[in-house]
């Protein structure tokens, strides 16, 4: 792709996050939710593929339905209020419309039908992007507008979020669903917790960046997309399957790990709350994302690939890609436990 076509896009990706970060005005935060939606469907089709144009176009499709809803339920709440600002949203139709909608937008179950689909047609560092930055603005108006929402639907999107995030991933072989299906399951921790400590959603939320960041940027040094490439992975790069297993353990929650943090705080939270049942069914949800975080590990690390290769493997294979974005993810995707004192008093 042309540079200052790449530049161009990207700003306006920027620009339309940032639009809806400073917006108090539904009007203004569509239109930073549209801008953002039509920058990145240059990129997702960029290949030509056919793959890469249908999930494009589903993308697209679903986006575009999602800002209808917002537009239609700001425009009732603002017929009925008589103003559009986001802090006065008295119709309870019209929030839970722009809390479906917004659901829809980020992916939370049971309206993540897209997103495995989506993933799966993209190259890694567009479905980075996608799992990544395009969830920033959609996540802060659900923050922004939480109190509004009814908290029985909050907890149910949450907990169906996680489960579905566990068992869809259980049987993929494909590794952009697998990180899709996580990326559901995250979303699903983060809006557990919105309406009691909305602090821990955005501490889940960077937490989830860094490690998907990690995860992403080691496939795509790897040239992996399939569960079966990651068996050959090891002979080329020792090192880089080591803390790709890590990686992946971390987005697990495993202690001593960074992911182990946000799970711990948003479980500390909810038992704090007086929701045992509702913290036991997460933690059991985790469990459930583990297993297959462990498959994609067991298959890195301890499995021999079956494809004999006459010529002698090469011990480290030369890379031109950029590795110093990928170790300082891996890093912070791995080391930021013990800073955990320091986290809680900046963030609560």
């Amino acid at each position: 792709m042309n540079p200052y076509v790449l530049a161009t896009l990207l700003s306006s990706l920027g620009l339309g996050t940032t639009l809806t970060f400073a917006s108090s005005h539904w009007l203004l935060a569509w239109m930073g939710l549209e801008i953002n939606t039509l920058a990145i469907v240059p990129l997702m089709a960029q290949h030509h593929h056919p793959r890469a144009v249908e999930a494009t176009t589903k993308y697209f499709l679903t986006q575009a339905t999602a800002a209808a809803v917002i537009l239609f339920a700001s425009t009732t709440n603002a017929w009925i209020t008589g103003e559009w600002n986001m802090t006065n949203m008295s119709d309870p139709i019209a929030t839970t419309m722009i809390l479906t909608a917004l659901a829809l937008k980020i992916g939370l179950a049971p309206m993540h039908f897209w997103m495995p689909e989506v993933m799966q047609g993209l190259d890694l560092l567009t479905g980075l992007i996608l799992s990544t930055w395009q969830k920033l603005a959609p996540l802060a108006l659900i923050i922004q507008t939480a109190h509004t929402f009814d908290p029985i639907l909050l907890t149910a999107l949450g907990l169906m979020s996680t489960l579905v995030g566990g068992w869809g991933g259980l049987n993929q072989t494909q590794l952009r669903k697998v990180l899709a299906y996580s990326s559901i399951a995250h979303m699903g921790w983060m809006i557990i917790i919105l309406q009691h400590a909305p602090q821990l959603t955005l501490l889940a939320l960077l937490t989830y960046i860094l490690m998907t960041s990690a995860a992403f940027l080691t496939l795509k040094l790897s040239y992996a997309t399939k569960v079966s490439t990651l068996a050959t992975t090891w002979s080329k790069n020792p090192l880089l399957t080591a803390t790709a297993a890590l990686v992946l353990l971390s987005l697990g929650g495993l202690p001593p790990l960074t992911g182990f943090m946000p799970k711990w705080m948003i479980l500390q939270e909810l038992a704090k709350q007086g929701l045992p049942l509702t913290a036991t069914v997460m933690a059991l949800a985790a469990l459930i994302s583990l297993y297959f975080y462990l498959r994609l590990c067991y298959t890195m690390t301890l499995t021999i690939s079956p494809n004999t290769v006459t010529s002698s493997t090469p011990w480290r294979t030369q890379t031109t890609q950029a590795s110093i974005p990928l170790a300082l993810s891996t890093v912070m995707a791995l080391g930021l436990l013990p800073i955990t004192p320091t986290i809680v008093t900046l963030v609560i």
